[in-house]
């Protein structure tokens, strides 16, 4: 038996005939690991990668003690319970430390950023002060050490600034800048290779004949691995031949991690991904309990042998609305994991009012496409985009959630609470 097939064998409730899409999930999560390789890049290439080692910061941040806030510079032991007179004797600038020492009794015009002078612990905001020749009368209600910000509250040198594992978002990018790092180390980009398969596909730019259809997929395809950052490798088109299909089969596991196919997968005649799966590899399964997209076949690409490197393989059934749910729901926690990120939390769920009746027969997950929107109260609602076969990708082009209905549902009637999954979180 496989590595694959013995390590799901001794899985609960593994059956690769009809698999629940929850648990398909999580045994392709418990199969994969992040990709090997690290490179180093500028920090302006680092948006949306992984970070591959802590990031330690060789400074404190702030730096020095500092004002928070334009205002007045003093001493918290010269508060009074009433208001509180002080002499100005001076201007911080941010920037520009301040020379003199601030004693009892005194104050500083001070600027946010600027290193808070000798004697200085707490900061008066310029808009509760009143001046009065040279002297700033302060209100009551003042707190010692109020708007100051300390060196090293923010980050301490010679510790972690960001975390390894971590994508690297704008916020992280502005960290490492502040730290001064020109350059981060990040995981590789996971590779996917992706084909379409099928006699009837045209490609761009060609006129279609009897029968034909355009092959939309792998653009749908590329334009969601973009968005993870990945590295694409598209082979296009590859017509019902099995020698063919072995061939781009053995060329995809030489140059990728991932191999992404869409066709194939069902019970016609022509349907050769299957056999080809297990003649090249393992097969974990290939029918998931879900609609669309029952005919999902996972496994892994291994044409050399265990011994060498392969890929692991999605294959996604034809129609194009079948193509995006199996893909958001099985590829993309995938290739995140592979990724080296946590796939568990990536896609919120919470619960809206269903607008409209809908069929459902309980036995299967069922993801159907909805449009959000919130009721007189505020609470949220949601509707069905409209006709929902896996061949209408306008209603994902309409959609902004999926409507996710669990295994044992039956229908739902208007009014009902329903699972939706905001696509913002994911698309």
């Amino acid at each position: 038996m496989s590595s694959i097939l013995q390590a799901l064998s001794r899985a609960d409730n593994y059956d690769p005939n009809a698999l629940h899409a929850d648990r398909a999930r999580e045994l392709v999560l418990g199969l994969l690991a992040p990709v090997a390789g690290t490179e180093k890049v500028f920090v302006r290439q680092a948006l949306d990668r992984v970070l591959a080692a802590d990031v330690i910061s060789p400074i404190d941040v702030p730096a020095h003690d500092n004002s928070a806030m334009d205002g007045w510079g003093l001493r918290g032991a010269d508060l009074a319970a009433g208001e509180t007179r002080v002499k100005n004797i001076g201007t911080a600038f941010a920037g520009r430390a301040y020379a003199g020492k601030v004693g009892a009794g005194e104050t500083v015009r001070i600027m946010t950023g600027a290193v808070l002078p000798e004697g200085v612990d707490t900061v008066v905001i310029q808009e509760v002060a009143r001046v009065e020749g040279d002297t700033v009368v302060v209100p009551p209600g003042q707190q010692a050490g109020q708007n100051t910000r300390r060196k090293g509250e923010d980050l301490q040198a010679g510790k972690p600034a960001i975390p390894a594992g971590r994508k690297l978002r704008p916020a992280e990018i502005g960290i490492v800048a502040s730290l001064g790092v020109a350059e981060v180390t990040v995981r590789r980009r996971v590779r996917v290779a992706l084909f379409s398969t099928g006699d009837e596909l045209c490609s761009i730019g060609e006129p279609l004949t009897e029968g034909a259809v355009y092959d939309s997929n792998r653009y749908t395809l590329w334009g969601m691995l973009t968005r993870l950052g990945c590295e694409v490798i598209d082979m296009g088109v590859v017509r019902d031949d099995p020698a063919a299909l072995e061939a781009a089969f053995r060329d995809a596991a030489g140059c990728a991690d991932v191999i992404i196919t869409s066709g194939g997968v069902s019970v016609g005649e022509a349907d050769f991904i299957k056999q080809l799966m297990t003649q090249l590899g393992e097969v974990a399964f290939w029918k998931i309990a879900m609609k669309p997209g029952r005919p999902m076949a996972f496994g892994r690409i291994e044409p050399n042998g265990p011994e060498h490197p392969g890929a692991w393989l999605f294959g996604l059934p034809g129609n194009p609305v079948a193509v995006m749910v199996t893909f958001y729901q099985f590829v993309r926690p995938a290739i995140l994991k592979l990724a080296g990120l946590d796939p568990i939390p990536a896609v919120p769920a919470f619960e809206a009012r269903c607008l409209e009746a809908m069929k459902k027969s309980p036995g299967r997950t069922e993801y159907q496409r909805g449009i959000l929107g919130r009721d007189e109260s505020g609470a949220w609602t949601v509707r069905p985009t409209g006709a929902q076969g896996s061949g209408v990708l306008r209603s994902m082009a309409d959609a902004d959630c999926f409507i996710v209905l669990e295994h044992e549902r039956g229908k739902v009637g208007a009014g009902d609470t329903v699972t939706v999954q905001p696509l913002a979180a994911i698309v």
